[in-house]
């Protein structure tokens, strides 16, 4: 089948294709300066570990061609007004104004399209355009591919208006005027808008990506082969796009993030993000929060999805790490370690959003502070290897690799390493949650025992069975082993039922879905880790705001397992008085 291409990145959903399945699996670094001490040499040893990572990344048959590399800097101030002042601009202080890289259409006529958005919608914020500079290039290394679907890449720069009043706002605005242009060209006829893209809008980074090989980024951005570009904190990256199609704006670092891995429970998770978004409200974003929605740009990948999220609940007023803790929380329900404080923390934030599991590391930065998490399954190595810097080992003060659903921090402003116990217990205690808890979510087992309890006769029971589409042969093989002994029957690998969708027989609606999960959890999971890291227990329940959380957001029903016995449903119509 010939596969019909898209002007650039993946092609439209067509036969067994489908572009909301793109995953990736890849190399990831970052070099940090503790004391926040702005340097090129930081920029040139991070490029040196892309470099290393660059096996972590992939080709096709194209070998000038990449899957995607980039990196993450601290916006570059002297450089940048250096360069602005050759143009006749003058940028203000550091703060004042944000810098936004930007893929253009190779189209004149579709560029001045979208410079008249770019400048409708800062003016209707109330922010100052201050102008545009070509970012250089050199695409003399670059494949016959990644040529041919290179947009055009310049920065704007967005002057902080009268009207703001702080730093931490003017990040929020300028997410605002992203997410509005993000909107108005995907509605738009502008020729060539599937090569619009905004890789960062911010006062505090800058990203440069696009379809490269590791090696080709230094050569390919001249930027950053200027002794002048220089930041304490800087993240690369190296993509594998594992069975997708690789593009310029879906090469990593995002706006927060750099990723490794895959998020199982996608789709999932987007859903639920849509559900509960008629419930948002902000007091910091207030009239702005409606701009933005919705959250989630369904045409990115698992990773772009994930950073969304992430810069939402970030940018809504908490701290970087504590988003981080509620999108990919450790494994509390059976861990007897963890402090009450903390386990309050992680139970509550259930209440409020799901885990966006699977197996994957995630570099993430907000220009501050820098860190990693592994997810609580342990499934990925957050380091691809040792190895990708040549340090000597008597500079070597501590090494090690990050267990399962730990959190590794580095802050700039603190300079210094913050350990994952004193980052979680801090943030745990940020809030009053076990109190919440105590006073908001009702368990099941602590509900009064039913006046009159379910006890169906055996006419009533086979009747269900048959009408819920059960055979004798489920219940003598699968059903009664599972009830006597408590373990799953025993039977062979494979199995010839045919697909609900193929089946000439009725079907139950459930049979037509099938559990999504991952290629690349290796090792599989072992019974002593499942009992571990996995849990069956649930709440069910109104959702309350995720922006602003507080004591009646945990006004759930806990439930050890989400299938009910007929003594726990008892309990449950008993809560409206039925019999």
């Amino acid at each position: 089948m010939r596969m019909i291409m898209a002007e650039t990145g993946p092609p439209p959903a067509q036969g067994l294709y489908d572009p909301a399945l793109e995953h990736d699996s890849c190399g990831f670094g970052f070099v940090v300066d503790i004391k926040g001490r702005p340097s090129h040499d930081i920029v040139v040893k991070a490029l040196g570990v892309l470099c290393n990572l660059e096996h972590r990344g992939a080709t096709g048959a194209e070998k000038e061609t990449g899957d995607g590399a980039g990196i993450l800097l601290q916006t570059p101030h002297e450089f940048l007004a250096a360069e602005c002042a050759k143009l006749g601009l003058k940028l203000p202080g550091p703060g004042r104004y944000g810098v936004g890289m930007v893929f253009l259409p190779p189209s004149e006529h579709g560029r001045e399209a979208i410079y008249r958005l770019f400048d409708e919608t800062i003016r209707d914020e109330r922010q100052q355009l201050l102008g545009w500079r070509d970012v250089p290039t050199d695409n003399s290394t670059l494949g016959g591919s990644a040529k041919a679907s290179q947009p055009v890449i310049r920065q704007v720069f967005i002057g902080r208006g009268d009207d703001v009043p702080d730093e931490d706002a003017f990040e929020r605005k300028l997410y605002v005027i992203r997410r509005l242009l993000e909107k108005k060209v995907s509605r738009s006829a502008i020729p060539g808008r599937s090569y619009f893209y905004v890789p960062s809008l911010s006062y505090k980074t800058v990203v440069y990506k696009g379809m490269l090989n590791a090696g080709q980024l230094r050569r390919f951005y001249l930027d950053l082969q200027d002794p002048a570009v220089s930041s304490a904190i800087v993240m690369v990256h190296s993509r594998f796009s594992t069975n997708t199609f690789p593009s310029w704006g879906r090469a990593h670092p995002y706006r927060y993030i750099s990723h490794n891995g895959e998020i199982n429970t996608l789709r999932g998770n987007i859903n639920w993000m849509h559900a509960r978004q008629s419930m948002m409200r902000s007091k910091l974003f207030d009239k702005d929060l409606l701009k933005i929605l919705t959250v989630i740009d369904t045409e990115g990948s698992d990773s772009a999805m994930f950073d969304n999220v992430l810069e939402l609940l970030t940018l809504a007023g908490r701290e970087l790490p504590h988003s981080m803790m509620m999108m990919v929380p450790e494994p509390y329900v059976r861990d007897e370690t963890m402090s009450p404080e903390r386990r309050a923390f992680y139970e509550f934030h259930s209440c409020l959003m799901e885990p966006w599991d699977g197996p994957a590391s995630i570099a993430f930065t907000d220009g501050v502070r820098v860190g990693a998490v592994l997810d609580r399954n342990g499934l990925v190595v957050m380091s691809s290897e040792v190895g990708v810097l040549d340090i000597p080992p008597e500079k070597v003060l501590q090494k090690g690799r990050l267990p399962p659903g730990r959190i590794f921090l580095v802050d700039t402003a603190l300079q210094r390493i913050v350990s994952d116990e004193e980052l979680k217990e801090r943030i745990a205690r940020q809030a009053p949650y076990g109190e919440w808890l105590g006073k908001s979510m009702v368990r099941i087992q602590d509900l009064p025992s039913p006046v009159r309890p379910i006890h169906p006769d055996r006419e009533t029971v086979i009747r269900r069975q048959e009408v819920f589409g059960y055979t004798s042969e489920d219940v003598k093989l699968l059903i009664t082993p599972m009830a006597t002994t408590g373990n799953e029957a025993v039977g062979s690998m494979g199995t010839d039922t045919p697909l609900a969708v193929l089946s000439e027989r009725p079907q139950l609606l459930f049979n037509y879905f099938k559990q999504l999960f991952a290629q690349v959890t290796n090792p599989p999971v072992d019974a002593i880790r499942e009992e571990i890291i996995m849990s069956s227990e649930t709440t069910i329940g109104p959702e309350g705001n995720l922006l602003e959380p507080g004591p009646d957001s945990c006004r759930q029903l806990a439930l050890p397992s989400p299938i009910l016995t007929n003594d726990e449903l008892a309990r449950i119509r008993a809560l409206d008085g039925g019999p």
